[in-house]
């Protein structure tokens, strides 16, 4: 039973009540306060002083000072008047009813001041995301106006070499001799017919070169390419393995989920619509959630790979990855839940998902040690190890964990 504080002392103002509480040696750690517009509880084992306020209090705008051995605590009036007593002298059920609608208004007080508070951490949560999303357009818009500037200039220099090579021709075509440039013209003359006097064999002289040109310009012209097809066949995929103990049935199952998953995804979401459309892939948020964990962000790595499988439920490496953040985090039992989730994809269990599955036995089997569940770790580490056995780090851990299975075992608590 607490021991009641008595050698405490109060004064007043029209605005303000001030109560001093000598602490009698506890520090400010020891010292639990519960304050409401009524009630006043100080705790601080094995004290404690309780105060049924004589008029309501501002709470909200009360404060609480600890230092040299005692807690000065102010309490700022509803009304501006001075009381007769710092308490209300009641009976022992108004003191109750009094002491349960306090505890009350403080439970829902700290409810609601737990809901602003994870709204708002959400709204940080997003916000570092936003930022971190609009950090990566910035950085691959300067990169893509690098490579349009590039192109320009590119551009520019073959316009201006092309120019160039123009210019150059010109020049040579000046520098011939008169008979080299009007030779093409004798040529023509000596393939016209003879022109006689009369307006018909003028038609009939310049028909004849225009039907002399067209022959030319026919016989130049290329012959169209042959047509035809291209077989494509694809290298059969072979195993080292006989074909009675080869696992092409589990190898094919395999890919095939892969393949499904790939393309399960779903885009409808309230989460994305302010997000851009390349970043609507869960692919790329399972890279931000990389980075996020490479960093220490681990709740921003959670957020991102969340995300990512609420567009795709149907790739493990989501959970496994989501498994190895709750890990960081503390959240064992979220880890022992998407270690088991990420399990329970990779199936068939073949080489091409050995490593992954390795790494999900060993986050669910980290989980279930730290959770002091070592039988239950043993066994995991014990499906990793079959998948590694050359893995030196897993085979220490797995015989660390056997020692304590063991040790636990030759030493039981004793009643």
């Amino acid at each position: 039973m607490p021991l009641i504080v008595n050698d405490y002392s109060w004064r007043q103002t029209v605005s303000t009540v001030y109560i001093n509480l000598p602490l009698k040696g506890a520090t400010a750690r020891e010292v639990d306060v519960l304050l409401t517009d009524e009630y006043l509880k100080v705790h601080f084992p094995p004290f404690l002083f309780e105060a049924f306020l004589f008029a309501p209090i501002n709470d909200d705008k009360s404060t609480t000072r600890i230092g040299n051995g005692a807690a000065v605590i102010t309490l700022p009036k509803r009304t501006s008047e001075m009381w007769e007593q710092l308490m209300i002298i009641g009976d022992k059920d108004k003191r109750k009813e009094i002491r349960e609608s306090a505890l009350l208004k403080y439970e829902e007080k700290m409810a609601a001041q737990g809901k602003a508070k994870a709204a708002k951490k959400q709204k940080e949560r997003k916000y570092a995301l936003e930022t971190m999303m609009k950090l990566e357009q910035e950085e691959r818009d300067s990169i893509q106006k690098m490579k349009d500037d590039e192109r320009e200039k590119a551009t520019a220099q073959l316009e201006a070499w092309k120019l160039k090579q123009k210019q150059i021709a010109e020049e040579e075509s000046c520098r011939k001799p008169q008979s080299q440039r009007t030779h093409p013209d004798t040529s023509e003359a000596k393939k016209m017919p003879t022109i006689r006097s009369g307006a018909g064999n003028v038609q009939r002289g310049k028909r004849g070169l225009n039907e002399a040109k067209s022959k030319k310009k026919q016989v130049d012209l290329p012959a169209p390419r042959p047509f035809g097809s291209i077989q494509v066949h694809f290298t059969p995929r072979v195993f080292p393995t006989a074909l009675r103990e080869s696992r092409v049935p589990e190898e094919e199952e395999w890919l095939r989920k892969e393949a499904e998953a790939r393309r399960a995804i779903n885009a409808a979401l309230e989460e994305l619509k302010d997000l851009k459309e390349e970043e609507r892939n869960p692919d790329w948020l399972r890279e931000k959630g990389n980075k996020c964990f490479a960093t220490g962000d681990y709740l921003g790595a959670v957020n991102a790979y969340s995300l990512a499988i609420e567009l795709n439920r149907k790739i493990p490496a989501l959970y496994s990855n989501r498994a190895a953040c709750h890990l960081k985090l503390r959240n064992l039992h979220k880890a022992i839940e998407d270690s088991s989730q990420a399990l329970d994809m990779l199936t068939p269990p073949v080489a091409a998902n050995a490593s992954a599955r390795t790494r999900a036995h060993v986050r669910r089997g980290s989980a279930f040690c730290e959770l002091q569940l070592y039988a239950e770790g043993l066994q995991d580490y014990q499906a990793a190890l079959r998948m590694d056995p050359q893995n030196e780090a897993l085979q220490e851990d797995t015989r660390r964990i056997r020692e304590m299975i063991q040790g636990g075992a030759s030493n039981p608590d004793e009643d």
